[in-house]
This record gives C-alpha cells, sequence and structure tokens, in this order.
C-alpha cells in the first residue's frame, strides 16, 4: 500500500503555480514539433516553418477545447453548473481523452484542407509521440489525484490523501500509462506503412479496447453499466476495427507477416 500526498504543483512563484499537470501540456506539444520538423526534414511532408506553427496552435486550441466540453459534459457536469467560472480553471485538470481526440481530429482535419495536405499522413506523423505525451499525462493524473480507481485491497493499492484519505484504490492512472507506453513502443516499430492512416487508426483500435477494460476499475457514473467512456471506446473499437480491416488488409499482412 502507498500513502500518496505530492503537491500537484511543481513550483508556486506566488503570483502563478507551476503544476505538473501544464509541464506535460507544453512537453507535449514541443515534442510535436519535433516530430513534425523531424518528418519535414525526412520529406514525409512539405510543411514551412510557419505553418508547422500554425498547425501546432490549433491542435492546441482542438485539444483544448475539446477535452475541456467533454470533461463538463460528460464527467462533471452537475459540478460544473454549479461553479461556472470552474470550467476556465484547466490547471486544476479535468480534460477528457475522447474530447480532446475529437478536437484534435477536427483541427487536423481543418488545417489539413485548408493546406491542401493529406490528413490521414499528418495524423500518422503526429500520433505516436502524442501516445507518449498521453502516457505522461496519466502519471499527471495520479500526481493530480485524479481519476480514482475503485476500492481495493491488493498490495500495490494506493491512498490518495488529498482526494481520499480512508479508501485504498486502483492506481488506474499508472495502467493506463503503461498501456499507452506499451501502444508508444508498438506502433513505435512498426514497417513503414503502405498507405497513409495506418498507424493512426491502429491508435484508435489500440486505445479504444484499452480504455474499455481499464474502466472497469475506475470510480466513474455508469450508464447502463458502463462508463461514458467506455461507450466512447466502444465506438472507437468499431470505427477503427472497421475502418482497419476494410481498407488496410495490405498493412495488416504485412504487420502479421513480420510478427510470424
Amino acid at each position: 500500500m502507498l500513502n500518496l500526498n505530492i503537491n500537484p504543483v511543481f513550483l508556486d512563484l506566488g503570483f502563478v503555480q507551476i503544476r505538473y499537470y501544464g509541464l506535460i501540456f507544453v512537453a507535449g506539444f514541443l515534442i510535436g514539433l519535433l516530430g513534425l520538423f523531424n518528418a519535414v526534414k525526412k520529406g514525409k511532408i512539405d510543411l514551412d516553418r510557419n505553418k508547422i506553427y500554425d498547425l501546432i496552435f490549433y491542435l492546441f486550441l482542438g485539444i483544448l477545447v475539446g477535452a475541456r466540453i467533454f470533461h463538463v459534459l460528460f464527467w462533471g457536469l452537475d459540478y460544473y453548473a454549479n461553479n461556472l467560472l470552474k470550467i476556465f480553471f484547466i490547471w486544476e485538470g479535468g480534460l477528457s481523452f475522447h474530447g480532446g481526440l475529437f478536437g484534435s481530429f477536427i483541427s487536423l482535419y481543418l488545417f489539413s484542407k485548408k493546406n491542401n495536405i493529406s490528413f490521414m499522413r499528418l495524423a500518422d506523423i503526429l500520433i505516436v509521440p502524442a501516445i507518449f505525451i498521453l502516457a505522461l499525462g496519466r502519471i499527471a493524473n495520479f500526481i493530480n489525484q485524479e481519476i480514482l480507481g475503485i476500492v481495493t485491497n491488493v498490495p500495490w493499492c494506493v491512498k490518495f490523501l488529498l482526494a481520499d484519505p480512508v479508501n485504498c484504490r486502483h492506481p488506474v492512472q499508472l495502467y493506463a500509462a503503461a498501456g499507452r507506453l506499451l501502444a508508444f513502443f508498438i506502433l513505435l516499430k512498426y514497417p513503414e506503412p503502405k498507405k497513409d492512416g495506418f498507424i493512426f487508426w491502429n491508435f484508435v483500435l489500440f486505445f479504444g479496447i484499452g480504455r474499455f477494460i481499464i474502466d472497469f476499475l475506475r470510480e466513474d457514473v455508469r450508464y447502463l453499466f458502463l462508463s461514458a467512456g467506455q461507450w466512447f471506446s466502444i465506438l472507437m473499437m468499431i470505427i477503427g476495427g472497421y475502418v482497419l480491416f476494410r481498407y488496410y488488409k495490405d498493412d495488416i499482412n504485412i504487420i502479421l507477416r513480420a510478427r510470424a
């Protein structure tokens, strides 16, 4: 058993607080920038420096808005209805993975249309570094003592002293972080796909499966026996599985032969 009492504030300067959550967010977009510059260097995509900065800005906005809207609507509507100003306190945590994915999807699509660039190729380039940042994000959730697991007595259970000093719970944030790191290393080792979008749709399928399973250990409101995250994850599994087996059979066969 672990008694967790980590201060979520990394640095308090008095007039401003720097939180682990915010550091992860900034790191994510720096890694995204490096990934795009590297893709340009390797000739995978043609983007000048200004367009890269524009894309990162659009992604930042899309992820932030989408993640917050989904969190407010599906995970904290009662709380935020009575605390409207808290909607804007994103440094306190409360960003939905599914909302962030949806927001980034819309931002990336609009950018690709405006600049006549392959949407799926951009998605493939960005998704692998994004997975690594998503893993770090779950570690930030652990430090913030949010997204709590169900009560348990397993030897590795955690008492989140700031959130619930009484019960010992599954550290679902760390389970999710481990799963995301596993997905990161698997997709990082994939051979170059024949068709753009193969890496991205693998991500959609893998993350749908992982989130669906882990959420059984997460304390959350249930709708017809499943959490909102699980219903969204079912949608991800259906769409991801359909697209992969409908449009990417050649790439799937390459992966299967490589694993044989």
